[in-house]
């Protein structure tokens, strides 16, 4: 709790306030220290294979040879098999305090996204709007204080798998990467919700995870409807109350008629 002082009424009084935290974390990888990222302090575990993961730097729990977090001196320990690149070159994304990424997710050698396997079970609106309303009710923090992104993954009968939530919408994508990485869970084939604005770098991600479907509360951004259309994601955006817009491939939603 943090002090604050409250103007209401043409006064000021003051008052005890929740506020959002913010936890930096140093990565070092093979000994070589290639980021700090910035997030929410709470199941960095997940953040830290999650955001391999999606960078390419593993692809299974078995490239991890360590995986340690110190949250007293804010630092994480990953041995993995194989060798980083030699050079890794930072691209700033849009996310929330602008996320970081070295690649971008989902792209093969020709730099191209690769395209996402249809869901093996159509998708209906019904579905959708279950895992948003399911997202909303997790999302306690966020009526608590404000300021934390949520994200979850469910199926095509709208039964929520996992949930995250942080400080940054991207990183919301890593630890759900993450813990589907290290709990053994297949996200292909599976459906992604989130409270944040789709930027180019999380459509990317989502591709690279095989997630067929991304639905959002607000706006995609026109590169992320670009990735989404070549890798054959449904894109839904401004889901709120019964109203969604479909922004790519709305082809793959089932509408009963």
């Amino acid at each position: 709790m943090e002090e604050v002082q409250i103007y209401s009424g043409g006064q000021l009084s003051h008052a005890q306030a929740r506020v959002v935290e913010e936890f930096p974390l140093v990565l070092r990888v093979n000994d070589r220290e290639i980021v700090t990222l910035i997030a929410s302090p709470h199941d960095l575990r997940f953040l830290v294979a999650g955001f391999l993961r999606v960078q390419g730097f593993v692809k299974e729990v078995g490239d991890f040879l360590m995986l340690s977090v110190c949250n007293d001196y804010g630092i994480a320990n990953v041995r993995v098999r194989g060798e980083l690149p030699g050079e890794l070159k930072p691209i700033l994304t849009s996310g929330c305090g602008t996320g970081i990424t070295f690649t971008m997710p989902g792209t093969g050698d020709s730099g191209q996204i690769k395209p996402v396997s249809e869901p093996e079970a159509p998708v209906t609106p019904a579905a959708i709007f279950s895992l948003m309303e399911q997202l909303a009710r997790k999302a306690d923090k966020y009526k608590s204080h404000g300021g934390v992104h949520s994200a979850a993954v469910g199926d095509a009968d709208g039964d929520l798998l996992l949930y995250a939530e942080d400080i940054g919408r991207h990183n919301t994508f890593d630890r759900l990467a993450g813990e589907a990485l290290l709990k053994g869970v297949d996200l292909a084939g599976r459906l992604l919700v989130t409270s944040g604005r789709i930027s180019a770098e999380m459509a990317a991600k989502a591709a690279a995870l095989g997630i067929p479907l991304i639905a959002s509360r607000t706006s995609p951004t026109d590169m992320a409807i670009k990735i989404c259309n070549d890798a054959g994601v449904t894109l839904v955006g401004y889901l709120r109350g019964a109203k969604f817009n479909v922004y790519a491939h709305a082809e793959r939603l089932q509408i009963e008629q």
